[in-house]
């Protein structure tokens, strides 16, 4: 049972009582029809808002008043409506009972689907036999021994399930089979006792349930692989931990690690804990927790994630989170929220399942009666009949939905984006307009050193050749500036001092460091004074900035910081640095993919407009809306809206989360703020533009399958039923029709595990 937090749009007095969601394993469903049924006795519990069932998943998530209902109260509804229920754990992994337990259930299932098959094989012998000119047929007792077993032992599960459902006053895909196949027994029986020697149809009955058998232990295998990434992500975290405790390391359960304990790495081993680096550095494998293919560099002082994978360092760390507040935990949450939810377009199939069993039975009726009258031929109305209720196939139409669903938020999830609910996904293939926030989310989000700009050197100075003004390399610019900034946190320090590193330079010491608060710092280098700092600091040392007057402009007009160096007594002017908020590597790769599948993209900022349209121009963004306040983000997004243009907003900051809520879909990067990825519809687990696109390309493709899974089902019904009710399909075809149709759906979702981020295609 996982608690809800109160949604803004609730009423007052929902919002003075609890309210929990609940998470419930069904047993039993077949079809579209059964999801219905079990929807609608879980939504008559007194104190259960809203309820909603995935057949494929075969899990129930019920929002409901927790001061008013139980989970005995909601698992004895189901059980009432005709099907097995338990209460489901959020993000608990598979234990090894469960795991063994399934494994039996699926030799159970292929050993009875065998056994069927041996039984049928004679049965349907004589039918291939005649296509070769052979005549061949069996006693028809020995017939009815071969079919009586598959009808009433191995098909038992549909005769209980359809007479449930017979009694709830509904129909389900089991009520089809069990009709259809005791029709066709209950005939070939009559027809041995009345008319010895006459043609009979066991092997209509016994094929017919082998067929539905072997679909659905197929389709249940395949169901399983669709939620194979939701598995894998629970089986990531360790079961024990290596605690330091008063001196000494003891391995204990990783549920009894606490907040602040210290836990022990060794090389190789996976994290156990979400935490602080306190002692040692390591390279970090994140890979099936953020999508990134490549080791990362964690050091003293930075976070790790609990189920990562340790390199070649002895990391010891402090334990932050534990439980479900683990990063783990919460992706598991939400690839399940999603997975479990149901996508728009899903609530019309439901209307359409919901009346379709009682329509298949009444056209059933209909052929039954019209055969009759036309051919008067009993034998001819039934076998029509049977071809009717046995081709039509209501579990494919629920089925075509959330299998998609499952498989493209489970490949999301495993490249790094996690789609909060089928509603996202679906809504995300439809935008037109991606609008992204600059700082942190296209931007690093911290200040850099963009440009170093060395005095040039003036020929017509006498004393060019040993004149501190006579012209300084750039290395050694840098070089000065680290050598002044080395002992400062000021984050423009920071910035020099990563740009001396990625240069591989050296810096001299300082001494007489002096920090002049708002204007710069001063320090002595090698003998001689040295002043680094604003233009307003540089007038007050008398230094002349005129020679890089015209480039300092440009930088500034671009937004950039631009901090002087001089020394010298007096000082004379060496050069400048411009520092910025330099672009992530992928951003103009995100912004091409955008455009090349069509999308318009633009920048909401609150940053000044030269600094807006210099990052808009270097990386191809359409439109620019600078100087925008935080207030402001949502309305701007909400006026795009109104033009009737479906809009994506990316952001990471708190500020981004008005914005984020207000767009047809939100998109938070996971670097950034909780309150941004709440109001998130899909949260990106790396700070990566590119992931953007493929988030968006990812629910077209899911889209696109639910599309094609939706026509599927229902051309196989469009076609089958017109045909099995004109006497032009037997039963036999119709059963292989059938349970060929639910194959189909689930194993055309199961290509969307074959998607790649390699390119985002139209």
């Amino acid at each position: 049972m996982t608690i809800a937090a109160p949604a803004p749009a609730r009423t007052a007095s929902r919002l003075a009582q609890a309210e929990a969601d609940f998470d419930l394993g069904i047993g039993g469903m077949t079809c579209a029809s059964c999801a219905g049924r079990v929807e609608k006795a879980l939504r008559r519990v007194p104190g259960v808002i809203t309820a909603e069932v995935n057949l494929a998943t075969e899990r129930a998530r019920v929002h409901a008043t927790s001061d008013h209902v139980l989970v005995a109260d909601l698992v004895g509804a189901v059980t009432a409506a005709g099907f097995d229920a338990r209460p489901i754990v959020a993000a608990a992994p598979e234990s090894r009972a469960e795991t063994d337990d399934l494994r039996r259930r699926n030799r159970r299932d292929a050993g009875r689907v065998a056994l069927a098959a041996l039984l049928s094989f004679p049965l349907v012998l004589p039918m291939v036999a005649s296509l070769a000119g052979f005549h061949l047929m069996l006693p028809g007792w020995l017939e009815l021994i071969l079919a009586t077993p598959v009808q009433f032992w191995l098909g038992w599960r549909f005769h209980v399930a359809g007479w449930k459902a017979l009694r709830a006053g509904s129909g389900n895909m089991d009520l089809l089979v069990m009709l259809g196949t005791s029709a066709g027994w209950a005939l070939s029986t009559a027809l041995l006792l009345v008319t010895p020697g006459a043609h009979l149809y066991y092997e209509s009955s016994a094929v017919v349930i082998t067929l539905v058998l072997l679909g659905k232990w197929l389709e249940s295998r395949a169901k399983r692989q669709t939620s194979d990434a939701i598995r894998a992500l629970m089986q990531l975290r360790p079961e024990t931990a290596r605690v330091r405790r008063a001196g000494h390391e003891a391995e204990i359960p990783v549920d009894a690690v606490r907040v602040g304990d210290v836990v022990v790495v060794r090389p190789g081993e996976r994290i156990p804990v979400d935490g602080r680096i306190v002692e040692g550095a390591s390279q970090i494998d994140e890979s099936l927790l953020t999508g990134e293919s490549l080791p990362v560099t964690r050091e003293t002082g930075q976070p790790v994630i609990g189920a990562s994978i340790n390199g070649d360092g002895l990391l010891v760390i402090e334990t932050t989170a534990i439980g479900s507040e683990t990063t783990l935990s919460r992706i598991i949450r939400l690839v399940e929220n999603a997975q479990v939810s149901k996508a728009p377009i899903q609530h019309l199939v439901d209307k359409v399942a919901a009346v379709f069993v009682p329509v298949v039975v009444a056209i059933a009726f209909l052929t039954l009666i019209g055969w009759w009258a036309v051919d008067g031929s009993v034998i001819t109305a039934v076998l029509n009949a049977v071809a009717v209720l046995v081709i039509a196939c209501p579990c494919a139409l629920g089925l075509a939905t959330p299998t998609a669903i499952i498989a493209g938020t489970g490949v999301a999830a495993r490249h790094g984006i996690l789609i909060k609910d089928a509603k996202a996904l679906e809504q995300a293939h439809a935008v037109t307009i991606v609008a992204f926030d600059k700082t942190g989310t296209l931007t690093q989000g911290t200040p850099s050193v963009v440009a170093i700009e060395p005095r040039p050197r003036d020929p017509a100075d006498p004393t060019a050749a040993t004149s501190p003004d006579s012209g300084i390399t750039r290395h050694a610019l840098l070089r000065l500036a680290g050598a002044v900034q080395a002992g400062s946190e000021h984050p423009l320090a920071r910035a020099v001092m990563a740009a001396v590193a990625a240069e591989g330079l050296t810096v001299a010491p300082a001494t007489a460091l002096r920090a002049l608060p708002g204007r710069g710092v001063t320090a002595v280098v090698d003998g001689e004074t040295c002043i680094l700092g604003s233009s307003r600091l540089m007038a007050e040392r008398g230094v002349d900035c005129s020679p890089l007057a015209a480039r300092a402009a440009t930088l500034s007009a671009e937004g950039r910081t631009v901090s002087w160096l001089a020394a010298g007594e007096p000082a004379q002017l060496l050069g400048l640095l411009a520092f910025g908020d330099a672009v992530k590597p992928t951003a103009r790769a995100a912004i091409a993919a955008l455009h090349a599948v069509g999308l318009r993209t633009l920048m909401i900022t609150g940053d000044n407009a030269g600094s807006a349209q210099a990052t808009a121009t270097l990386l191809g963004i359409d439109e620019v809306i600078a100087e925008v306040l935080p207030a402001d983000k949502s309305a701007m997004i909400e006026r795009l809206r109104r033009d009737g243009q479906p809009v994506a907003m990316v952001g990471d900051g708190v500020n981004d989360a008005p914005a984020l809520a207000t767009a047809d879909i939100g998109i938070a990067m996971a670097t950034g703020s909780d309150v941004a990825m709440h109001s998130a519809g899909i949260t990106l687990m790396r700070g990566d533009p590119m992931l953007v696109a493929q988030a968006l390309d990812i629910s077209r493709r899911t889209y696109a399958k639910i599309r094609q899974n939706l026509f599927w089902a229902l051309i196989y019904n469009v076609i089958g039923i017109p045909l099995a009710a004109a006497g032009l399909l037997n039963p036999v075809i119709a059963g292989a029709a059938m349970a060929l149709s639910s194959v189909s759906v689930v194993s055309n979702a199961l290509l969307l595990r074959r998607w790649r981020a390699t390119a985002v295609q139209n």
